[in-house]
Formats: C-alpha cells, sequence, structure tokens
C-alpha cells in the first residue's frame, strides 16, 4: 500500500507563487506542504514587484534576501513611440509625489526564486515534497494527490499555483476562458553605458510594449513585446545585431547596449478561470490569471491572491470548507477581473488601427500628465498598496 501523509493545506506547484503562498501561510502561523520540483532555472524574465508586493514579502521573512539582488522603481515612464496620426504625450510617475521612496523593486525571476527557496528551506512550517502529482482526487472532505513514487499527500485545502497548464484547477472542473495576441515577447537583460536612473521606461509600439526596467547597476532588464515572427527573428540574432536594434527602438535612451545573458521568446496569450475556487480547491497566479507584460502587474496579482488566501484560511479550523473559499473569491473576484480586462484593452489599443480608440488612449495618457489628482489615484490604484483589499 503507498505511504499516506495528511496536512491541513497541499500547495501544488513550487514556483514564485507556491512559495510566496507557502511563505505567506508560515509568516500567520500556519503549516503548509509544498508540492512539485523546483521552478525553471533558465527563466530569463524579470519581475517589478510593486510596494505592496515588497511588503508582503517583507512579512513573509524574504524580503531581506531578495532586496540585495533588485533595483528600485522610482520613477515610471510611458513613451509613445508609434508613427500613428493620434500619438499621445509622454507621461511620468514620480513616487515621491505618493510620499514614496520607490514604486517597487525590480528583481531577476532566477533570484527572486533563490531567495524565496532559502527563506523556505529555513522556515519549520513548510514541508517539501519534490515530486511531479500524476493523480488528484477530491471529495467532501479532503483532496488527495499521488505523487511520482506512489505516495498520497491529503489536505483539507490544495492551493493550485501550478501554472496556467494547472492539473489542480482541471481535477476541480474550474474551465477558463483563453485568448491569444498575434504577438511574442523576447526576455533578456542588457548592460548599458548610460545610467537608468531608477526609471523604468514603456515605450509603445505598434505592436505592443518595449519595456526597459532597471537592474542594479547599469543593466536593465528588456521586455519587448512584437509579432510573433518578429520576435523569432530578433531572438535568433547575434548579440551585437540584437543590440543594435534596441539601441534603435529605445532611441538610445541608455546609450551603447551590450546583451547579457540568455534571451528567451513567451508567446502573449489570456486566460481568465471562470471561477477562483472549488470544492477544497483555491486557485493564485497563473492557475487563476494571465495577461501581457503591460503595467507591471501579473506576479503583483498573484501577490494579492496569496494575501487575500491567507486571509481567509490561515487559523481557520477547516481551511478548505465551502465558506473560507467563497470568501477568498469574493475577495478576489473584482480586482481580478479590472487588471485582466484593462490590460487586455490597453494592449489591443496599441495594436488598433482604429482612430477613435487611439484617441482615447492618448487623452488618457494626456489627462494623467495634466491633472494631478487623477495621476496620483492611478499611482496608487497602480500599486494596490493594501494587499488583498
Amino acid at each position: 500500500m503507498a505511504d499516506t501523509s495528511t496536512t491541513a493545506i497541499l500547495i501544488v506547484g513550487a514556483g514564485p507563487a507556491g512559495l510566496a503562498t507557502a511563505l505567506t501561510l508560515a509568516a500567520r502561523g500556519t503549516a503548509a506542504t509544498l508540492v512539485g520540483p523546483a521552478g525553471d532555472p533558465g527563466d530569463t524574465r524579470t519581475t517589478a514587484l510593486l510596494d505592496g508586493s515588497v511588503s508582503a514579502l517583507r512579512q513573509a521573512g524574504a524580503w531581506e534576501a531578495a532586496s540585495t539582488h533588485a533595483a528600485p522603481l522610482r520613477v515610471m515612464a510611458i513613451v509613445d513611440a508609434t508613427s500613428r496620426l493620434m500619438r499621445a504625450p509622454p507621461v511620468s510617475f514620480a513616487a515621491a509625489e505618493i510620499g514614496l521612496d520607490a514604486f517597487g523593486w525590480n528583481i531577476a525571476n532566477a533570484d527572486l526564486v533563490a531567495a524565496l527557496e532559502a527563506t523556505a528551506a529555513a522556515e519549520p512550517r513548510i514541508a517539501r515534497a519534490r515530486q511531479r502529482v500524476v493523480s488528484v482526487a477530491i471529495d467532501a472532505s479532503a483532496v488527495h494527490l499521488r505523487l511520482e513514487d506512489g505516495s498520497v499527500l491529503s489536505g483539507a485545502l490544495a492551493v493550485a499555483a501550478d501554472g496556467r497548464r494547472s492539473p489542480l484547477r482541471e481535477a476541480a472542473g474550474i474551465a477558463v476562458a483563453q485568448w491569444r495576441y498575434p504577438q511574442a515577447a523576447l526576455a533578456l537583460n542588457v548592460e548599458h553605458t548610460r545610467r537608468h536612473r531608477d526609471v523604468s521606461t514603456e515605450f509603445h509600439t505598434e505592436t505592443g510594449p518595449f519595456t526597459l526596467v532597471p537592474l542594479p547597476g547599469d543593466r536593465s532588464s528588456l521586455v519587448w513585446v512584437m509579432a510573433s515572427a518578429e520576435a523569432e527573428r530578433r531572438a535568433a540574432l547575434t548579440d551585437a545585431a540584437l543590440a543594435e536594434e534596441i539601441e534603435r527602438q529605445s532611441h538610445s535612451l541608455l546609450g551603447k547596449i551590450r546583451i547579457a545573458g540568455r534571451r528567451s521568446v513567451w508567446p502573449m496569450a489570456g486566460l481568465a478561470a471562470t471561477r477562483l475556487a472549488g470544492e477544497r480547491v483555491a486557485l493564485v497566479g497563473e492557475a487563476a490569471h494571465v495577461f501581457p507584460p503591460i503595467g507591471a502587474q501579473g506576479f503583483n496579482l498573484t501577490m494579492r491572491d496569496i494575501v487575500a488566501l491567507a486571509d481567509a484560511a490561515a487559523h481557520a479550523p477547516d481551511p478548505g470548507a465551502t465558506e473560507v473559499l467563497d470568501a477568498y473569491a469574493a475577495a478576489r473576484r473584482l480586482d481580478v477581473a479590472a487588471r485582466t480586462a484593462t490590460v487586455d484593452l490597453l494592449n489591443r489599443s496599441l495594436l488598433s488601427g482604429f482612430l477613435p480608440l487611439q484617441g482615447a488612449r492618448g487623452l488618457g495618457l494626456h489627462l494623467l500628465d495634466r491633472v494631478g489628482p487623477l495621476r496620483r489615484l492611478a499611482m496608487r490604484q497602480g500599486l494596490a498598496t493594501r494587499l488583498g483589499s
């Protein structure tokens, strides 16, 4: 007979979302078992952790280990680099306007995962099962996970932190809406001869955003969203040729460019779960929502999921009870829907040649540039510093 063990909370997926969930629960005195192999060590992307996410990671004990690898984001600039008739004015948002030293911090995903892993390894409330889940069974009292070695883990609540193709979400019978964009993102890091001065700059182009985000030193991360065929073409260029195209697209904002490390291509797609929870299962992160990398919303939305789930489930006599999961879903429904719709609309407005839509985007950015109270409100809403609200 296979070995069987029981715990209150199982977290499926040991990437950033799963690790952050386990640490957030542990900081509240709640034990959990983290299930699955380590995340992708070759991820070339970075994560812009906004102020609320930094605060949550600090409370979870992970920020000290991560902060030495992160760069502050003190100014966020948007530049309309299209050649269309209706163009928006450049807009800059300074954290000092809303009383913050920085909007957040940018960190390489590999460094973020390493910091979360190190913190979790030292936390006695977090147990690890590093094997893949091969089957899931759900009944009225528990979720049962069968692992590769035949052992079974059972828990009152299972958290799906296992990504956009989540097997746990599928086992829970939660449907998703999915859509694709005619775009892909080229992600890599660069070194440059001019200082970034802690300014993140998002150039809006006809094929998507081209975003340079500070890293420590004279380095920045680049996420360049473009037509899928162009992404593949540029990914195959020599370092020198790619650097030249990046320098041209950025209008030499950061001076001479040098490619630093690997590059990767990520097809652009969207996903929205029809429900954020099912019987004894809660979805967080990309198991629940996926959208293009615009406005630094992706992992910050995930952190708000995690804090809201911890608010609902930590110390609950039965963390998988219907009332607990209903409270979690209700707390997150509006925020997830609003952020998904906003990012989708902004991305489609860049791709669209429809003049009224271009005009609306330009007018919105003009108002944000000129109307101080509106700009400050937009900054606070973008940060969502009250995680879980």
